[in-house]
């Protein structure tokens, strides 16, 4: 099994990052040889929209014959995808939505014709759906009987990975970490984690769904970075504030 593992938060001690370990602590549980491919947007940002990739997207025609190397940095980062069994992504609340490492992420990804088309009713995913695993740590509260703020980021996010195909889906809350003690994080990231649902990861190894080359192999790290000198997809970590309150 390969897990594709996606930090966004620029803090490296970010309870975002903190929070996307110990879920793949506990996939590693289910599955100890899996692989793990790590993207790390918040240390390493990928750039944002260019006029090549804007300038590819922008009819049928130029998405068809699009100027060389305008897609490169987009078909590698959805191939990194189609290599996956597992997403985890480990995300800050920014301003009530994601941050924009992770945008830029998002943009690269869905492509029409490539990671989803469009149909009379909607945008449909190209991709095989895989279970992704989104932890997100906010400085306040969003959810639940003491929310006091909007969320756009669990909508919004949710939307963008069904679209191409990524239906399986679960959101992990840290909240309120603009009020939380360094000691009491450990406990806030297990009350978090008690929610999760490990039954597809099972499911999936119990299909033998994934490369039998990596069944029994001894577990693997595998860091993406830009070549030298150029802006291919890079890695990431740390973690946001929300509503102006301390980093979460």
């Amino acid at each position: 099994m390969n897990i594709l593992h996606i930090d966004v938060s620029p803090r490296q001690e970010s309870h975002s990052r903190q929070l996307s370990k110990a879920i793949v602590e506990k996939l590693l549980e289910v599955a100890p040889e899996a692989s793990i491919t790590r993207r790390d947007l918040g240390t390493e940002p990928l750039p944002h929209t260019v006029a090549l990739y804007a300038g590819a997207l922008a009819s049928p025609a130029t998405l068809a014959a699009p100027p060389k190397g305008a897609l490169d940095v987009s078909e590698a980062l959805i191939r990194e995808v189609e290599a996956a069994d597992v997403i985890v992504i480990g995300t800050p609340m920014y301003n009530f939505t994601v941050p924009s490492a992770l945008k830029a992420w998002i943009d690269q990804i869905l492509r029409v014709g490539r990671t989803m088309k469009s149909t009379p009713a909607g945008k449909v995913g190209m991709l095989r759906d895989r279970p992704v695993f989104i932890g997100v740590a906010s400085g306040g509260v969003f959810t639940g009987d003491r929310a006091n703020q909007p969320d756009f980021l669990t909508p919004y996010l949710s939307l963008a990975l069904r679209s191409v195909g990524l239906k399986t889906q679960q959101f992990l809350p840290l909240q309120a970490t603009a009020f939380l003690d360094r000691d009491q994080a450990p406990l806030a990231r297990e009350k978090a984690l008690a929610a999760i649902d490990l039954t597809p990861v099972a499911d999936l190894r119990d299909g033998d769904a994934w490369p039998a080359v990596l069944s029994g192999a001894g577990r693997s790290y595998r860091d993406v970075r830009p070549a030298p000198g150029s802006v291919a997809p890079a890695m990431f970590s740390g973690t946001p504030q929300a509503l102006g309150a301390p980093a979460s």
